[in-house]
């Protein structure tokens, strides 16, 4: 039995989650714990995401404090299952992305694996990103390889999007190398609309936004973007889409009934990415949805209808809970590295080669 742990903190900033993984002979969720995010942390680390004053060092306090409440959720995770730090053999660690800018050479995921290395007495594997940026590449979506290595027995062309802050695709066919890449905003702007207009998190299965009615001047305003006009490779993030992006857009138009803006982000959001399907992989035969978006009845209602001809599921429907995807598949990227397993995907990153992923803090 080859036991790692993943975690993993996403662009929604809603919470840790951590996954207790079996690698070998086959790959296998064994445990899990979630842990929200405290509303302190979650807001500094959304202040990191752009410039502000004193930056340096508010990063460096803030990731003691992500560090330290991922180190609490292991040791409960491990405490609950009765194991020992020795019997996993290692932690591989995302850490939270504050920016992401490949075009300018760099990406940024804090999270101090030597301090987390150090609380939890294990081997921490962590900054995935950095070296495929380095051999050029954009750095992300790093879970394509992932997907291949959990869905390559499924037949026909597959689709594996994972909707989070941001959406992102990995396509498998039986004949071509994998390909992947992000779509546009998954969450985040549907997250940032309903918290300014109605003080939640989320849109609970997308109920405010099926209130609504979708603006087709917005929705047009907004897909003007150059973003949703290149072809893969590529990745986003909030330095690209963000509040201030679509109010900038709004403030250009006719004012709109706030449900009916929720509407049209979701709207986005569905388009962006069955637009990006079918320019990559017209005969897509089933699309496995995991992460938030999963939960999220609308758009999974609406992503149905765009894709007429293809099953479109969550990967519960293959005994994969949605919800645990991507925690995962950073520990399948720990186990990579300490293996010397390349884990990039040049069709995917655009990265001049194949490169082994991480960094390693032993115990």
């Amino acid at each position: 039995m080859a036991l790692y742990i993943g975690v993993m903190s996403g662009t929604s900033l809603d919470g840790l989650d951590i996954a207790l993984v079996e690698l070998a002979p086959a790959i296998k969720l064994i445990a899990t714990h979630y842990i929200p995010m405290p509303a302190p942390l979650r807001t500094e680390l959304l202040g990191l995401c752009s410039s502000g004053p004193d930056e340096i060092a508010r990063s460096a306090i803030a990731q003691q404090n992500w560090v330290r409440l991922a180190a609490e959720g292991i040791h409960t995770l491990l405490d609950k299952q009765t194991l020992k730090p020795e019997a996993v053999r290692a932690i591989g660690s995302h850490g939270q992305t504050i920016r992401h800018e490949p075009a300018r050479g760099f990406t940024v995921q804090i999270g101090n694996p030597a301090l987390l290395s150090e609380l939890t007495g294990m081997t921490v594997v962590s900054d995935f990103r950095s070296r495929d940026v380095a051999a050029g590449g954009q750095g992300a979506p790093l879970v394509p390889a992932f997907h291949e290595a959990l869905f390559e027995e499924r037949a026909g062309n597959r689709a594996v999007l994972n909707v989070g802050g941001f959406s992102n695709l990995s396509l498998i066919a039986p004949t071509k190398a994998i390909a992947g890449f992000d779509c546009g905003p998954g969450n985040v702007l549907l997250d940032a609309w309903i918290h300014q207009q109605r003080g939640e998190h989320f849109d609970r299965d997308g109920q405010w936004a099926a209130s609504g009615q979708v603006e087709p001047s917005l929705l047009k305003a907004l897909l003007s973007d150059p973003f949703f006009v290149t072809s893969g490779p590529k990745s986003t993030g909030r330095e690209v889409f963000n509040l201030p992006w679509l109010i900038q857009h709004l403030s250009t138009l006719p004012t709109f009934p706030p449900e009916n803006v929720q509407a049209t982000l979701l709207e986005l959001t569905a388009l962006s990415i069955i637009e990006s399907l079918q320019g990559a992989q017209s005969d897509t035969q089933e699309l496995l949805v995991c992460g938030g978006g999963a939960h999220n009845h609308t758009l999974m209602r609406r992503l149905a209808e765009l894709l007429p001809n293809a099953n479109v599921s969550s990967t519960a429907a293959y005994g994969v809970d949605p919800d645990w995807v991507e925690a995962m598949a950073f520990a399948w990227l720990a186990h990579c590295c300490l293996e010397g397993i390349p884990a990039n995907r040049p069709s995917v990153t655009g990265a001049r080669g194949l490169r082994v992923l991480g960094a390693i803090y032993p115990a």
